[in-house]
């Protein structure tokens, strides 16, 4: 059997430690009337990640983590299966689905390979998931692999101006620390994870080279009235510069 790629397994040591930080995130976001997205819960009547009718859609979630976007997924009609890095992350997301009375098929295992059959799904979707922990020439082709034709990807991720202004310790600030041309794998200072990232001409030749044709590409602000800050990003950084992006795409025929 071949060993999987090092980020695999980093970033399951990486999702297991910090598993219980995010229990609660992850029950606020289970216990949500209406989904929101990215760091600022930017709600879905905004940015329409989802079809208007999920009704008997077969759905897979690259990075479930807690399992959230697929819980509401399945509450709006959809058959959805999550898979996740993260034996710890997926504990809670078993938790969850016992508490809200939710069930759904959860798999451990790298959303660079899946193990379900060609053609199983319409939708595809990854907020941060996929989008960041997985190699995109690895996890791209694997979501082309799992969808029907005219089947959608949407994924909500960093936005590459933010991985170029990113220090190794800190928020970002107003300068370029690394080289636009290149950018794929990162690594910090501060743990043992990878993340990936690409520039943005990358990312729509290799969307199109797995046979989808990209139909929207947003790139998100924090609203005016945002004062939260993380680690990575602060509010007022994020008002001025996209910190994160959404990417839809269709599968051709």
């Amino acid at each position: 059997m071949t060993e999987p790629p090092d980020h695999v397994a980093r970033n399951r040591r990486h999702w297991d430690d910090m598993a219980a930080d995010w229990v609660d995130p992850g029950r606020r976001n289970w216990t949500a009337a209406e989904p929101t997205w990215g760091l600022w819960a930017l709600p879905e009547s905004e940015l329409r990640l989802l079809p208007d009718d999920l009704t008997g859609l077969d759905t897979i979630e690259l990075g479930c983590g807690t399992g959230y976007v697929s819980g509401w997924l399945a509450r709006r009609g959809a058959r959805p299966v999550g898979i996740d890095n993260s034996a710890g992350q997926l504990a809670t997301a078993r938790a969850f689905q016992r508490e809200f009375g939710v069930e759904f098929p959860l798999v451990h295992g790298d959303a660079e390979h899946v193990p379900y059959p060609d053609a199983s799904f319409d939708l595809a979707i990854s907020e941060y998931g996929a989008a960041i922990w997985c190699d995109p020439y690895a996890w791209v082709p694997e979501a082309a692999r799992l969808l029907r034709p005219g089947g959608r990807l949407v994924f909500l991720g960093t936005h590459s101006l933010l991985q170029l202004c990113a220090p190794e310790l800190g928020p970002a600030g107003d300068r370029l620390r690394r080289d636009y041309f290149g950018l794929h794998r990162l690594e910090w200072a501060d743990d043992d994870s990878v993340e990936f990232a690409l520039p943005y001409g990358e990312w729509f030749r290799l969307l199109r080279d797995c046979g989808f044709e990209v139909t929207d590409l947003l790139e998100l602000r924090a609203p005016a009235d945002a004062t939260r800050d993380f680690d990575s990003v602060t509010a007022r950084w994020a008002r001025r510069w996209p910190a994160e992006h959404v990417v839809k795409a269709v599968r051709r025929s």
